[in-house]
């Protein structure tokens, strides 16, 4: 492949956002042949949460629809690709599982990631445990920002931070939309791969129980975090959700009305 251009997975769009068509395998190997020939770009994991959010922001939107690749992190965001646009993809691609396979590859190929995001407990309980699975893992550097916005000093010293470490990945875990809009502000500036992973971090960390996977495959992973944390998610699953199939479901009698749109938006060229 000629490193100064990279294909990336073609994108349908899914309530006016392009959510990518594509496999765990096909992710990966994009995603480390831009880490490789150091290649900035954004990719971020959107489940029904995310693709509502940025459905409902014209600012976010434009924002993601600038990113390499958006995959279905959720179940019911496959459907939605399978049903309206005939993507026959047979597994979502998602955030937490996305994260520990681009870690071991990167470990096998000597690529080096930064990890940003969450509290300094868990960046300390998730680094033991990557490199307890992966001995050969370079982690070029983490940390833990403040709850609140940075100043423009704190924003060009982190910058400066995650380019000085020679890191080639660098994995957001910020929360929906907050790291989407981090890594969308950042494109131009940190010159590595930004993959958004959400709860990736407290999962692989040992901080929070992944859901069964029977559950996750029933696209029934909300009820479990919901069970886990109601106070703090009962409004957004109640809200988003609603939304979500209000959505779907008017797009798919339009498209049984008018016939589906299946073309995908082309596959973005990225040159360094």
């Amino acid at each position: 492949m000629n490193p100064n251009t990279l294909s990336w997975p073609a994108k349908h769009k899914v309530f006016g956002v392009g959510v990518s068509v594509t496999t765990y395998d096909e992710a990966c190997d994009a995603v480390l042949n831009a880490a490789r020939t150091r290649t900035p770009a954004v990719v971020s994991a959107f489940a029904v949460h995310a693709l509502v959010e940025a459905a409902s922001q014209p600012e976010l939107a434009e924002k993601v629809n600038r990113f390499a690749i958006v995959t279905p992190d959720g179940q019911p965001v496959r459907w939605a690709l399978n049903w309206l646009h005939g993507a026959r993809l047979s597994d979502r691609v998602y955030g937490p599982r996305l994260t520990w396979e681009l870690c071991r590859r990167a470990a096998a190929n000597g690529v080096s990631i930064y990890l940003y995001g969450s509290s300094p407990r868990t960046l300390a309980a998730l680094e033991a445990n990557l490199l307890s699975q992966f001995p050969g893992l370079k982690i070029a550097g983490s940390e833990s920002p403040p709850f609140r916005p940075l100043t423009a000093d704190e924003d060009a010293a982190m910058v400066q931070r995650v380019n000085a470490s020679g890191a080639a990945l660098v994995f957001i875990g910020l929360g929906c939309p907050k790291q989407d809009h981090f890594a969308a502000d950042h494109a131009d500036r940190i010159q590595a791969v930004q993959v958004c992973v959400g709860a990736a971090f407290d999962f692989h960390a040992g901080v929070k129980a992944s859901a069964p996977e029977w559950m996750q495959r029933r696209g029934l992973e909300w009820i479990f975090r919901l069970y886990q944390e109601p106070h703090r998610l009962w409004k957004r699953y109640l809200v988003t959700n609603s939304i979500f199939a209000c959505k779907l479901l008017t797009a798919l009698l339009s498209a049984r009305l008018m016939g589906p749109n299946i073309k995908a938006a082309p596959s973005p060229v990225i040159k360094s």
